[in-house]
This record gives C-alpha cells, sequence and structure tokens, in this order.
C-alpha cells in the first residue's frame, strides 16, 4: 500500500492511505463482458504493479510518485485496448501485456504533465489530488520523465519477437511525440481555435487524444503479427473512436457529475477553450459521437465475431458517465 503525503514545501501532512482498486467497465452490455472487462483490467494493474518496482537506484519519493500516479483507480482504457486488437487478431494477452503497460505509462505521463500549473493547472485526478499537489510540481516532472522511459524500455526488451518490438517503439514514439500527442497539447494551450472552425479542433484532439488510442490498437495488431490490411482496420477504428472519446469527454466537462469522472469539470469553459459542446452543441455534440462509433464498429468488421470486444467498448465510449 502506498505510503502517500502531502507536500507543503519541505514538510509532510500524512494522507489516510488509498488502496489500489480495479477499475471495472460499466456498460449496458451484459454481465458476461462486464466479467471479461474487469479480468482484463485486473491483468494489467498487477503487471503495472510489477513493472512500477524500480531498483535500489531510484529514491524511494521517486517510486512512490510514480505508483502514485500509475496506480491510481482509472477506466485502463487504452491497455485494454492494446490487449482486444492482440486477441482480435489472434494473439496472446500475456505476450500483448508489456505493451499495454508502456502505452498507460505514456498515458498516465501525459496527465501527470497535463496538470502541472503552467498546463492545464488541476488538482484532481481520477478521484484524488494531482501528483503534483502530493509531492510538488519538480518531482511530478521527473515522473513523466521516469514514466516515458520505463515505456520504451519495456517495448524494448519484454515484447518479442525484437521487430515487433522496434515497431512498437517506433509506433509508440510518434504517438507520443511532436506530431501527435505533445503537438496536439501545443495546438490546445495556445488556443489556436476560433469562431465555429471544428476542423481546427479535430486537428488538436485528433493528435492529442487521438493518436495514443490508434496507437493502443496498432501495438496490439504489431504484438500478435497482424497482417497490413488488419493493421490498417485498427487504425481507422483508433482514429474514429479517439475523436469519439474526446467529444463524450467534453459533454462530460459540461453535463456530467465530478464524482464520477473524478476530475475537475468546466475547466474548459473557464479557460475560454474551445469544446464540440460550444461549436456543435450538446445535442449535435452527441449525435456526431453516435456516429463515429457506429463507424469505429463498422472498420473492425472484417475481424467478425472476434471484433465483438472492441464493439462492447466503443459503445462504453458514446454512453460512458466518467
Amino acid at each position: 500500500m502506498l505510503n502517500v503525503c502531502f507536500r507543503m514545501d519541505k514538510t509532510h501532512t500524512p494522507l489516510s492511505p488509498e488502496p489500489i482498486k480495479v477499475a471495472t467497465l460499466h456498460t449496458a452490455e451484459n454481465s458476461t463482458a462486464e466479467a471479461a472487462a474487469g479480468r482484463l483490467t485486473a491483468r494489467i494493474d498487477g503487471a503495472l504493479d510489477r513493472y512500477s518496482q524500480f531498483e535500489d537506484g531510484c529514491p524511494p519519493e521517486l517510486g512512490e510518485a510514480i505508483r502514485y500516479a500509475l496506480l491510481a483507480p482509472g477506466k485502463r482504457l487504452r491497455p485494454r485496448l492494446v490487449l482486444l486488437a492482440a486477441e482480435a487478431c489472434g494473439g496472446v494477452v500475456d505476450e500483448a501485456l508489456p505493451a499495454a503497460c508502456a502505452v498507460e505509462m505514456i498515458h498516465t505521463y501525459s496527465l501527470v504533465h497535463d496538470d502541472l500549473p503552467a498546463m492545464d493547472d488541476d488538482d484532481l485526478r481520477r478521484g484524488r489530488p494531482t501528483c503534483h499537489k502530493i509531492f510538488g510540481e519538480a518531482l511530478a516532472i521527473l515522473v513523466g520523465d521516469a514514466l516515458l522511459a520505463r515505456a520504451l524500455e519495456i517495448l524494448a526488451t519484454d515484447v518479442k519477437p525484437a521487430d515487433r518490438a522496434a515497431r512498437c517503439c517506433a509506433a509508440l514514439g510518434r504517438a507520443a511525440g511532436a506530431t501527435a500527442l505533445v503537438g496536439g497539447q501545443a495546438s490546445d494551450l495556445a488556443g489556436g481555435v476560433t469562431g465555429d472552425d471544428v476542423p481546427s479542433l479535430e486537428s488538436i484532439h485528433r493528435r492529442k487524444t487521438g493518436a495514443l488510442i490508434t496507437a493502443s490498437l496498432e501495438l496490439g495488431g504489431i504484438v500478435a503479427g497482424a497482417v497490413p490490411e488488419r493493421l490498417a482496420a485498427l487504425r481507422e477504428y483508433g482514429q474514429l473512436l479517439g475523436l469519439a472519446f474526446q467529444i463524450t469527454d467534453d459533454l462530460l466537462d459540461v453535463a456530467g457529475s465530478q464524482a464520477a469522472v473524478g476530475k475537475r469539470l468546466a475547466k474548459d469553459a473557464d479557460c475560454g477553450k474551445a469544446t464540440y459542446p460550444q461549436l456543435l452543441g450538446i445535442e449535435a455534440s452527441r449525435d456526431r459521437a453516435a456516429e463515429l462509433v457506429e463507424r469505429a464498429c463498422g472498420a473492425v468488421a472484417v475481424f467478425g465475431d472476434a471484433a465483438q470486444p472492441l464493439v462492447e467498448i466503443a459503445r462504453f465510449v458514446r454512453d460512458r458517465n466518467r
């Protein structure tokens, strides 16, 4: 169990320790699908726990901060997409787990950095104080740095064979880089969307949110040895799902429950940022998300019955309340 403390200058005030929870996928689908999602999440959480045990060279406070951020309760959407994509392509979950953990580490690093005062300046994430609120800004920056490095190390050493590991490193590096996740965040911070410029807003979110979701599916396919046509189907599904995810995120920001979502709401409006509900309206945004989800489900029809878990997770994205 984590020994969690607030940082106030150079002193610590203890918090009540909070156990790491296993997040399950709550959807309108049947209990069998929910149980399967819970099992995958438990496998992911167990692997993340193992991968975040560092050797003696890691300072204890840094290790504690990494685990605080990484093991916080969450949807585990992206690592589950890695595993489901691998299974859809005939792969094995155990062989895809390293890639799933690497994706979650990149995602967590991006959240830790996004929450910093110089970026989105958030004090709540996944229902808990953000990493910099607990450990200070400097250590939170280092947490992100360490997670980025650890993700690539895991891919390079634990994905087999070596050529697939190299492809995974390249795909994840692109998705996290200046033309994708980081570039999207930079454009978002610059506030370049004015008027009813929906294409510019979509460009930001295809990079900031969609690129890592798409890479999650691509990594699952690469690990499973998918043929190019199936990798292309996974990428198309990921691009559509990523945009739908961001639209529902914007909807939750204006109409969701902070307790359910686990982060501060209405912050985009407070900062004057453009959102889909602002540009399209709430109902049109919901319709757009539903359309994107149906197109995503159609993109993976090539997998036949093996696509059903991907269909279910897409519908969860459409209907989610957190």
